[in-house]
C-alpha cells in the first residue's frame, strides 16, 4: 500500500501518529471560531478581526491572539466588508484644500448680464448598469447655455481645470462671479490659481443647501432624464452622447422662461441687446495664459 501510495513507511507511520493531534487541532480552531463567531454577531454588527479581539476581551473575558483571529476567519471563510477610505477626504488632503468663499450670490442667478454670473458642479454618469463617469459643466445664470464641460472617468482636479480652460471659448464680463458648491475641487489651491487669473469673483454655496447653485442642479436633473447612458457600453459612447445633449440643449431645446427660446439664442438676444444699448463686454485676459 505504501508503494501504491508513493510514500515513504516513515512518512505513512507519522501521519497515523499525527492524527490525532490534527483532529485536536480541528476540534479546538472549531470551538474557537464559535467564540469568534459570537463575538461577530454582538449586538447584530459586523466586526472584523481587531473588533472581535476587543468584543472577546471586554464581553466574553476570552483572550484570543489576533494572529490566530485571521487565521480562523480566513480558514472558516468569514470576511468583513472593509469600508473603503473615502476618497473625498483623501483628495481635500491631498490638494490642500481650505479656502472657503462666502455666499456672495445669494441665490440672484438672473441678475446680471450673459457671461457674467457662472454656476458650476460635478455629477455622476452610471452606465453599462453599473459603471461610473463624472461631468463637470459651468452654466450661465442669466442665459442657461453650458459654456464649458468635461466628461471623465475619475474625480481628478485636472477635469475641472480643464472645465475652466474651455472658458477661453467665450468673453468673459469685467465682474464675472463663478459659484460652485465647497467640495474640495473648488477649495482647491489649483483652482484658486485659476480663479485669481481669470479675474473672477468667487462665490460657494452654504453648507449642505443645494438651492444655493439650484440652476446647475437643475440642468443635471433634466439631463438625466433626458437621456439614457445606460445602454452605453464604453465609456467613449458617454461622452459622445453627452456632447450631443449639450449641443442640443444649448441650440435646440427651447425654454419656457427664456421666451420660449433656446439658451443660445437668448443669449445672443440678450447680447445683441446689450451692444445696441453700448454695453458691449469688457473682455477678459484669454485662458490661454493658464499653465
Amino acid at each position: 500500500m505504501v508503494k501504491i501510495a508513493g510514500v515513504s513507511k516513515s512518512g505513512y507511520y507519522s501521519y497515523l501518529s499525527d492524527s490525532e493531534t490534527r483532529q485536536t487541532r480541528t476540534f479546538n480552531d472549531e470551538e474557537a471560531f464559535e467564540f469568534i463567531m459570537s463575538a461577530y454577531r454582538y449586538k447584530g454588527f459586523n466586526k472584523g478581526a481587531r473588533m472581535i479581539k476587543m468584543t472577546l476581551e471586554d464581553q466574553f473575558n476570552i483572550i484570543m491572539n489576533i494572529k490566530k483571529i485571521r487565521r480562523l476567519m480566513k480558514k472558516f471563510g468569514l470576511f468583513c466588508p472593509i469600508r473603503k477610505a473615502n476618497p473625498y477626504r483623501r483628495m481635500a488632503k491631498a490638494l490642500k484644500t481650505s479656502h472657503v468663499a462666502p455666499n456672495k450670490l445669494e441665490r440672484k442667478f438672473k441678475e446680471g448680464n450673459p457671461n457674467q454670473i457662472l454656476l458650476t458642479d460635478i455629477t455622476y454618469l452610471t452606465y453599462d448598469l453599473n459603471k461610473r463617469a463624472y461631468l463637470s459643466a459651468i452654466k450661465d445664470g442669466v442665459t442657461n447655455e453650458i459654456h464649458a464641460y468635461q466628461v471623465s472617468k475619475s474625480l481628478d482636479i485636472k477635469f475641472v481645470e480643464d472645465t475652466m480652460k474651455d472658458l477661453d471659448k467665450i468673453e468673459l464680463a469685467s465682474d464675472a462671479l463663478i459659484n460652485s458648491d465647497q467640495g474640495s475641487h473648488y477649495t482647491s489651491l489649483s483652482f484658486q490659481r485659476m480663479i485669481k487669473e481669470l479675474n473672477l469673483e468667487q462665490s460657494m454655496s452654504r453648507r449642505g443647501n443645494c438651492w444655493d447653485n439650484a440652476p446647475i442642479e437643475s440642468f443635471f436633473g433634466h439631463m438625466k432624464d433626458e437621456i439614457n447612458l445606460i445602454d452605453c457600453k464604453t465609456f467613449e459612447e458617454v461622452k459622445e452622447a453627452i456632447d450631443k445633449y449639450i449641443d442640443y440643449y444649448n441650440n435646440h431645446r427651447y425654454q419656457w422662461n427664456l421666451k420660449r427660446m433656446t439658451p443660445k439664442n437668448y443669449g445672443d438676444m440678450f447680447r445683441n441687446k446689450n451692444k445696441k444699448d453700448g454695453l458691449s463686454l469688457e473682455v477678459k485676459p484669454s485662458l490661454i495664459a493658464l499653465h
